[in-house]
């Protein structure tokens, strides 16, 4: 099943351009120019493949339309992916990056290909209950590794914004969801007031990604003819949301994406948002996610009712954005058709977890 599909008329770009400025950065390039096609997956930031023949790169740029003032900041990633490298070595090698907007008419970057495997619902067939499990252990593994990454070493300790984090977040994306609210979905007031009142202390400081999921990795060690003894994340991808902060929410953040197995029958509009396989038989639920992570990182007594209301809310944030410029037509991606009615549920289903 392939993840890539020809580009869309409103994603395209200007591939001769931005052959004549890549061959003036990577010298050793073929001939010909390169075919190009779209990955089909993610709903912010938008990824292409550059084949030159035999060797494949990556080509990440911003959508058009309006913009988060934040989001989408390609010297962002840039930066992180950079810096952490020697660290953390499971992220692609950037190879160029080009603030010239004349080029394309936006910043962009190119980086490594990794050939692996990225599992969805869609190919996770792959994966039998032990096999899942090990998926499971190296998803939270990885994560910590991340987490334990020497900021200063890695030059980044100026790259936060000091204490304050999770302040930062309950208005960052209390104001966001204000502004990019429309009328078919609820005012969130009720989440955003006790977020606000409920809010810890930051328990720490450290690199975080802010997209952790299993559709951002790439793996090896899964399927017919690996090589691997057992599977392995040999690339985080999607980094743009990345920053110094607590690790606790970026936790919080990402098990909003992970649906049990039980939560089909417990919240059947819940798990009908699935997007990563978290679900299959072996997986681990998130209880035993936060389990094992904190375990490797030293938290006890952690309250994790807030970190859950938080993610549940971030997520509807991030999907009302999408909403808001699918609705005004600056996208016409179907992918994001549901968008709205998903953020109905999320909102649901954060309300009642603050019981």
């Amino acid at each position: 099943m392939s993840d890539r599909q020809s580009v869309r008329d409103e994603d395209a770009f200007d591939v001769a351009a931005v052959d004549r400025w890549l061959r003036t950065r990577i010298t050793d390039l073929p001939a010909a120019a390169p075919e190009v096609q779209q990955f089909d997956k993610g709903a912010s930031n938008l990824t292409y493949l550059l084949a030159y023949d035999d060797r494949k790169l990556v080509l990440r740029r911003p959508p058009a339309g309006t913009k988060a003032k934040s989001a989408h900041d390609m010297g962002r990633e840039v930066h992180v992916l950079t810096h952490i490298r020697s660290q953390f070595p499971a992220v692609p090698e950037v190879f160029a990056y080009c603030e010239d907007e004349t080029v394309i008419g936006s910043p962009f970057y190119v980086m490594e290909y990794l050939d692996g495997v990225i599992l969805r619902p869609g190919n996770a067939d792959v994966l039998d209950a032990a096999t899942a499990r090990l998926v499971g252990d190296a998803y939270v593994d990885r994560w910590v590794q991340l987490h334990q990454v020497d900021v200063d070493r890695a030059g980044l300790a100026d790259w936060g914004k000091g204490p304050g984090y999770v302040r930062r977040q309950i208005d960052g994306w209390s104001d966001r969801y204000r502004r990019a609210r429309t009328d078919d979905v609820p005012d969130g007031e009720s989440v955003m007031a006790w977020l606000s009142a409920q809010q810890p202390d930051d328990v720490g400081a450290c690199v975080i990604h802010g997209d952790w999921r299993l559709d951002n990795m790439v793996f090896t060690g899964i399927g017919a003819g690996a090589i691997e003894p057992s599977p392995a994340i040999i690339g985080v991808l999607d980094w743009e949301m990345a920053t110094i902060g607590d690790p606790l929410m970026d936790v919080g953040a990402a098990l909003a994406y992970w649906i049990d197995s039980d939560d089909s029958d417990i919240d059947p509009a819940f798990a009908a948002l699935k997007r990563q396989p978290s679900d299959l038989p072996g997986m681990p639920t998130r209880a035993e996610i936060v389990d094992r992570y904190c375990t490797q990182m030293g938290f006890t007594g952690v309250d994790w009712r807030f970190y859950e209301v938080y993610g549940l809310f971030r997520l509807a944030v991030i999907l009302q954005q999408i909403w808001a410029r699918y609705r005004s037509g600056q996208t016409t991606n179907p992918a994001f058709a549901p968008f709205g009615q998903a953020v109905n549920v999320l909102l649901a289903r954060a309300a009642r977890a603050r019981e």
